[in-house]
């Protein structure tokens, strides 16, 4: 059974694994072994704060009372009348499960009632299951590509996608 509910700070540690765990599958590929290490390590520790700052809407879904995947979403800086979705992540053993599409459903139902017009998001270039996952859920490639530089000084591609109401 899957259930979907805003985080509290008391799940700080578990958004911090989820977020750790996905990370370190599907990015620290893409890195050098040290930076992505202490990538993975700063991942675990951060969600904490953000919970508490409660300036996003921090999702968490459990698999059968396990958490599994997050979602954190808040307005645009970019696209006015849309939501930005910040964070998205499953952990990897529940790829395949049906927990992300659930958790993708509510995040957009959240975001649809709160008012905003659609949503959009940044993913890497050469993630290609994060892509085709986000297509699956009836985003589209916007055109727009931008880099971002994790910290270490070696800037990655990311597309963006948008999703209308």
């Amino acid at each position: 059974m899957i259930e979907i509910r805003r985080a509290t700070p008391s799940d700080g540690d578990v958004l911090g694994e989820i977020h750790a765990a996905s990370w370190e599958a599907a990015y620290a590929p893409f890195f050098e072994a040290e930076f992505a290490s202490r990538e993975v390590r700063a991942r675990l520790t951060r969600w904490h704060a953000r919970v508490a700052d409660d300036t996003a809407t921090i999702l968490l879904a459990r698999l059968d009372g396990r958490p599994l995947a997050m979602s954190s979403s808040g307005p645009s800086a970019d696209r006015p009348a849309l939501a930005e979705i910040h964070t998205f992540y499953a952990h990897p053993e529940a790829w395949g499960t049906g927990i992300a599409d659930a958790l993708m459903t509510a995040t957009l139902q959240r975001l649809h009632d709160d008012g905003y017009g659609g949503a959009h998001l940044w993913t890497l270039r050469d993630t290609p299951r994060s892509r085709r996952f986000y297509v699956k859920s009836g985003f589209t490639e916007s055109g727009s590509v931008r880099t971002h530089d994790f910290g270490d000084g070696a800037p990655l591609a990311q597309v963006e996608y948008l999703r209308p109401r």
